[in-house]
């Protein structure tokens, strides 16, 4: 598999992503088991079932999380055309307020959470923050190049 120029292949990407993925869920699903965390049960989990209709596993909606984390951090790799540690906050800040304004009311808990607490709307931010954070770092300081690649010929 090629590596394309500034470190863009599908599989950085994607492992970017995956990695994101599994350092936020848990951070998230550590303050969750500790009783620090106001959500009424993780977010990626509530929005499975209320898409699904049915109770879930946490597993399906540690599934939603994974995939929607890796598919973000995989346009902010590919696509981007910045990739700086300001752009990956501001990609943050948007899905931050995509889920006040989407996912929470979908999965009934009112524009910004408010019909559970004010508390989701920082308990929310502070993921997305570690999100962009952590997308950012680990596009800027993961090897570029697989060491595969630097085989002599």
């Amino acid at each position: 598999m090629a590596v394309e120029p500034e470190g863009r292949s599908w599989l950085r990407a994607v492992g970017i992503g995956v990695a994101v993925s599994i350092i936020t869920a848990a951070v998230m699903l550590a303050l969750a088991s500790t009783g620090v965390s106001p959500f009424p049960k993780p977010p990626s989990l509530a929005f499975a079932e209320a898409i699904l209709g049915r109770t879930l596993p946490l597993p399906v909606g540690l599934l939603f999380h994974t995939v929607y984390v890796t598919f973000w951090s995989v346009v902010y790799v590919r696509y981007f055309s910045r990739r700086d540690i300001w752009t990956a906050l501001g990609l943050a800040a948007v899905l931050w307020i995509v889920i006040l304004a989407v996912f929470f009311p979908i999965v009934g808990w009112g524009l910004a959470g408010l019909s559970v607490s004010p508390k989701l709307i920082v308990a929310s931010f502070l993921p997305h923050l570690l999100f962009g954070l952590l997308l950012w770092g680990l596009y800027r300081y993961l090897p570029k190049k697989a060491a595969a690649h630097s085989h002599r010929s």
